[in-house]
């Protein structure tokens, strides 16, 4: 071999993009998943900030100054950008205050189920036999009943409450976690990287959340954001029918709920409740979207 040839430089490989940069590089590409971080972390501040930012004290009842339209002026001299309600109360401050309501019954929920769904569907994909039997017909079960329905009922029954609100959300949306989470384990569990491990002698809750659960987290991170609108949705309606949260606190089912018999007269009181929950759930859906797009093994080697 010539000397040349020896000394000629080794031809250049291509670096894989770092994951972190592919990310950002495809989530700004996407105007729809900009757009919808955009409103959804208005709504997070607006959560957070409540008590600086909402101009009035979404409790004070004041009948002497009931449905009175947005933008006008008491004699001290606030202004009630949004109106008032047939109580008096700031139309603007309680939506403020709605976000927080939301946010934290979507979130407490959707821990709570993703945590049940998630070990349920561990144990019962990986251990199969009569444990996948049982947790699978248990899902069967509660899958025959309208979520929506069957929160209903347990509320009325146990009655309205934040704190029961989020907890019937929560048993009640474990499902669609548990069984994805076990079809993803029954495939996994075949791979020989686990068949390897349980040659070797390691034990089972080892194999389990060492090796399979890093495996199954991007299914799960889609259907979570999916579930947490979803519970918007649901906290909105149960609060509307009067079994949700109890109707002093601010939310934006109870808004909607307050105003729909002056719906005729008094428009603002309804509107912006319904705006932010359409907004805050689209956004949610649009970027669970895009989410699920990326995390397409399929579509990892576009950019």
């Amino acid at each position: 071999m010539s000397a040349d040839a020896d000394l000629a430089p080794a031809p250049a490989t291509v670096a894989p993009k770092p994951r972190r940069s592919r990310l950002l590089k495809r989530f700004v590409g996407s105007k729809a998943a900009v757009v919808s971080a955009i409103v959804l972390a208005v709504v997070l501040i607006a959560a957070l900030g409540a008590p600086w930012l909402a101009p009035n004290d979404p409790f004070a009842i004041k009948l002497i100054q009931r449905l009175k339209p947005p933008g006008w002026v008491n004699s001290a001299g606030a202004t009630f950008w949004l109106g008032t309600d047939a109580l008096g109360r700031d139309v603007l401050s309680r939506l403020i205050y709605g976000a927080r309501v939301s946010l934290i019954v979507a979130v407490s929920a959707l821990a709570i189920s993703g945590v049940i769904g998630l070990l349920l569907g561990l144990v019962s994909g990986y251990f199969g036999g009569v444990v996948d039997d049982i947790v699978m017909r248990i899902a069967d079960i509660q899958l025959s009943f309208p979520t929506i329905l069957l929160a209903l009922a347990i509320m009325a029954v146990l009655g309205s409450g934040l704190d029961k609100l989020i907890l019937v959300l929560g048993l009640t949306g474990w499902v669609q976690y548990g069984r994805i989470v076990r079809g993803q384990v029954l495939a996994i569990k075949q791979e020989e990287f686990v068949l390897a491990a349980r040659a070797t002698g390691e034990r089972q809750w080892r194999i389990l959340f060492q090796h399979i659960l890093p495996n199954v987290w991007s299914p799960v991170i889609v259907v979570a954001s999916f579930t947490m609108a979803s519970n918007i949705v649901a906290e909105a309606s149960l609060s509307f029918l009067g079994v949700g949260v109890s109707p002093s606190v601010p939310s934006w089912g109870t808004m909607l709920a307050d105003g729909r018999q002056y719906i005729g007269i008094a428009e603002w009181l309804t509107i912006p409740a319904g705006l932010a929950i359409s907004l805050t759930v689209l956004s949610i859906n649009l970027l669970g979207d895009w989410l699920r797009d990326f995390l397409d093994p399929r579509l990892k080697n576009i950019l």
